[in-house]
């Protein structure tokens, strides 16, 4: 997730249309993040100790987390979920209106610590559905390399533009823009970006 600095004493760029500073839609909801952890572990019974020991991060780190502080990465996002047993979409989905129209850009935004990637929740799986839907853009450089999800995760990607390798760690696919994949993501998985601007659609199943 790149970030690019201010100029000293220089107002924040911002989207000319909406007036949302520029990196706004760069940061992970950290609000929504918080308070959902939160509730997750009270549903679960479980202390700050366990869940950050199952998780394998520090408890202070945790906490800080659950306090609405600290930018947390993709990874840590997901050993939590895995800790506590619920899908990814949990931790960042706000209620949301019957219609809802999310723009190039904006959307909660969690980045990668391995690689240039950044994955948008555009839409959490409702009560009765098992299915969250994420837009990625990523760039070249090295892949990113995702643990296994809960069992029974299945992955759909399609690429819209650029090129990428994605599928599962043993055997990756060099995808086109058009191009479709599904694969198991109870098992390593990766996608990694060819070309610059490298954009997709990923939709996370639930069995």
């Amino acid at each position: 997730m790149p970030d690019t600095a201010d100029t000293a004493g220089s107002p924040a760029a911002s989207d000319t249309a909406t007036g949302v500073p520029a990196d706004a839609a760069l940061k992970p909801p950290l609000e929504v993040i918080a308070a959902s952890l939160r509730a997750e572990r009270l549903r679960t019974g479980l202390s700050l100790t366990e869940v950050a020991r199952r998780a394998g991060l520090a408890k202070s780190t945790l906490s800080q987390l659950e306090s609405g502080a600290g930018n947390p990465s993709l990874e840590t996002l997901w050993a939590l979920c895995v800790a506590l047993e619920i899908p990814f979409s949990r931790l960042l989905a706000a209620p949301r209106p019957r219609v809802q129209v999310i723009r190039a850009g904006e959307g909660p935004a969690v980045g990668s610590t391995q690689s240039d990637y950044r994955a948008t929740l555009l839409s959490a799986s409702p009560p009765g559905a098992r299915r969250d839907v994420y837009g990625v853009v990523a760039e070249p450089g090295p892949h990113r390399a995702s643990a296994p999800h809960l069992p029974g995760v299945v992955e759909h990607v399609v690429i819209s533009s650029g090129r990428a390798l994605v599928g599962t760690a043993a055997e990756p696919v060099e995808l086109h823009p058009g191009d479709y994949i599904c694969y198991p993501a109870d098992v390593p998985h990766v996608f990694q970006a060819l070309e610059p601007g490298t954009r997709a659609v990923l939709v996370s199943e639930h069995h």
